[in-house]
Formats: C-alpha cells, sequence, structure tokens
C-alpha cells in the first residue's frame, strides 16, 4: 500500500503511521502549535491543523439572575447592615451591591480594618456610614441590634464565619428569632436550565427532623412567591422516587406531601420522595412512569440534610458553572451569605434576593411574618 503524505504546514504524516509514532513526533518543539484530531473513518487515522468549527452555544448562560436585577431596578435601595467588612471581597461586594442601587449599607466593624480593606481594593469610603466596634463578634451583634430597631431591613454577611453571625442572629434574647425555623436556601443560576433552582437546606439546619422540614419547605415556597415563580413546584429529595421504611428520607418526602395535602404546608405543589433525575429531568420521569406536575420540572429542591445539600450546590457550581446565590429566612429580616468564592454575579444575585424578599415581607399581611 503507497505511503501517501497527509500536509499539515509541520511536514508530512503518511497515513499509516500508528498513533503512538504520531504523537512521538508531536513532542518536538516545532510541532508544537499543531492541532490533532484523531477521526474513524474507512481511511483510518487521518491528522490536520485546522481548529474544528464549533457550534454557536445555545445555553441560556446566567440570565436568570440578570432577571432578578431587572426586578429590583425600580426599587428604592434597601438598608442593610455589612458585618465585618473587613477584606477586599467583602467589602467589593457590599459597594458593587450599592452602585447598582440594590443596598444602601451600613458597614459595622473595626473602622481602621474596614478603611484597609478599601484601600486595597481602590474603593472610596466617604458618604458610606461605618459603625466602629472592636472585632467580629460585636459587629454581629450590632447588626441584629439595627436590624431590631428597624434601622436596618437586611444583613449582609463579610469577612467572618457563618457560624459568629448565626450565633448573633439566633440567640435566643436579643436575636432575630421568629416562630418559623431559620433555614438557608441557594438560589440557583444553571446554565441550560429553563428557571432558577432553589435548594435548602445546604448550610444551616444539619440533620433537620420532619418538623424542621416543614418549616424548610415553607420558608421555600415563600421565597419562590418573592422571587415571582409563576407556580412553586416543590421536588422533595431522596435517593428513590418509592417509600422505603429502610430509608427515613422517603418516609418523611412522603410525610410532607400528605401534610400539603392537608393545607400544613402552602403555597405550593409537593411531590416525593423523587430522586434527583426524576425531579428535574422530563425524559427520566417519564421513563420511569412518574405523573405528577412536579417531576420533571421542579423549581425548589429540598434535599433530605445539609451534607447532600452542600454537594449537590457544589457539585453544580464546579461542575456546570452556575452561580449560587446563598440566603437565609425565617428570621425577622433577610440575611445574605456569600461566600468568597462567589462569583461577583453571584453576590450581586444574593442582594437582588434580598431585596425581593424584604419587599415581599413589606407588602405581606403580619401573620406572615410570625
Amino acid at each position: 500500500m503507497p505511503r501517501r503524505a497527509i500536509a499539515t504546514g509541520h511536514g508530512a504524516w503518511p497515513e499509516t503511521w500508528s498513533i503512538r509514532h504520531t504523537l512521538r513526533i508531536l513532542r518536538r518543539p516545532d510541532c508544537r502549535q499543531v492541532w490533532v484530531y484523531l477521526l474513524q473513518c474507512n481511511n483510518g487515522l487521518r491528522l490536520t491543523d485546522r481548529r474544528p468549527t464549533l457550534p454557536p452555544p445555545t445555553m441560556n448562560t446566567h440570565s436568570k439572575y440578570q432577571q432578578l436585577l431587572d426586578a429590583c431596578r425600580t426599587l428604592p435601595p434597601m438598608p442593610t447592615a455589612v458585618v465585618h467588612p473587613c477584606d477586599r471581597h467583602a467589602i467589593e461586594g457590599a459597594i458593587g451591591a450599592a452602585r447598582l442601587g440594590l443596598i444602601s449599607p451600613i458597614l459595622v466593624g473595626p473602622e481602621a480594618r474596614i478603611h484597609a480593606a478599601a484601600a486595597l481594593a481602590g474603593i472610596d469610603l466617604r458618604g458610606v456610614p461605618i459603625v466602629d466596634v472592636p472585632h467580629s463578634h460585636a459587629a454581629a451583634a450590632k447588626a441584629v441590634e439595627l436590624a431590631l430597631q428597624g434601622k436596618v431591613e437586611a444583613i449582609m454577611k463579610g469577612s467572618l464565619h457563618t457560624d459568629e453571625l448565626m450565633g448573633a442572629v439566633v440567640r435566643r434574647e436579643g436575636g432575630l428569632r421568629t416562630a418559623r425555623r431559620i433555614s438557608h436556601c441557594f438560589v440557583m443560576d444553571v446554565p441550560g436550565y429553563d428557571h432558577p433552582l432553589i435548594i435548602s437546606d445546604a448550610a444551616v439546619n444539619i440533620q433537620p427532623t420532619l418538623a424542621e422540614k416543614v418549616d424548610i419547605v415553607q420558608n421555600a415556597i415563600d421565597l419562590g412567591h418573592a422571587l415571582h415563580f409563576p407556580e412553586v413546584r416543590v421536588a422533595i429529595l431522596s435517593a428513590t422516587e418509592t417509600v422505603n421504611p429502610k430509608v427515613a428520607s422517603t418516609v418523611e418526602a412522603a410525610a410532607l406531601c400528605k401534610m400539603a395535602d392537608r393545607k400544613q404546608i402552602t403555597g405550593g405543589l409537593l411531590d416525593g420522595p423523587l430522586a434527583l433525575d426524576n425531579a428535574i429531568s422530563p425524559a427520566a420521569a417519564s421513563i420511569k412512569q412518574i405523573d405528577s406536575p412536579v417531576a420533571g420540572q421542579a423549581n425548589v429542591l429540598i434535599v433530605p440534610d445539609m451534607e447532600a445539600g452542600n454537594m449537590l450546590a457544589k457539585s453544580l457550581s464546579f461542575l456546570a458553572e452556575a452561580d449560587a446565590a446563598g440566603i437565609v429566612l425565617g428570621a425577622r429580616v433577610p440575611i445574605i451569605l456569600t461566600s468568597r468564592a462567589d462569583s461577583e454575579l453571584a453576590r450581586l444575585g444574593s442582594c437582588a434576593v434580598a431585596v425581593l424578599v424584604a419587599l415581599a415581607r413589606r407588602t405581606a399581611p403580619p401573620k406572615a411574618l410570625a
């Protein structure tokens, strides 16, 4: 068989050379820029140095947070206590949200450290009120005090541990507790998924009981309404879609759905237990013959425990390039939880979520705030 050569711009390769020999040649310094694609076809191995023509992207990337920001454009800035913003990420997040008109920040923390962080970020703090306190614990306590006095409508986490902030929030005397269990929600902007996805609880309740899950579900439903979901469809997740007495989360899921039937949980459509695939994939739900208004199209996912929720949210963030806006509900004011690993868009999304939650609270009947 003749050894025909294929021109690449860097010499020629006979078609009959092996992959191993070809890769050995490509390690030469003068061949570093050659793009190699191995295609199986009738003529065997072929090489080319041309980049492939990729189809245009079809996924709707991070448009959901932009819709949240757009919904806040006509709303006044929300007075917000920013707790201990003593590093560059925290100060940039707070001032960035202020520049967009989402929040009107009151910076609470050691004044010298706040100014040092602002200088590092190249931010001018003239005109921004600062409440000088000695350390992060005092900053958390002062932020709670401002909320109780009605001077702020939200609290935003800065560069302190979540436990420090939440310790002041849930304190029985002088805290921000209500009759509702405090819980955390991620509002996820997942590329390729048609709508925002609420995941709860991934940060506060470690192993919630059935009674606590009732409040977790109700908080998530109320959040869905605050974000103007046309319909709040809640999937109670487990490892399987059938009730198994040996898997406690499946039994609790079934109980939560029956409680919704009896109006102990209101405002949303519930189904469970559901595995993740048949909660969000219409094809998976169809294959398993699960017929419900929730299966395959859930916009709220209730996880069995904090570990499952945290892994699910971070998997979406780091493997699917999703953004996650974090908020704590069930307190007298919404708590904006951000992470140093959050993107700028996720930080702004968290603030936008809190603005819409605060608006819903202002317009809700008083009993809904109990």
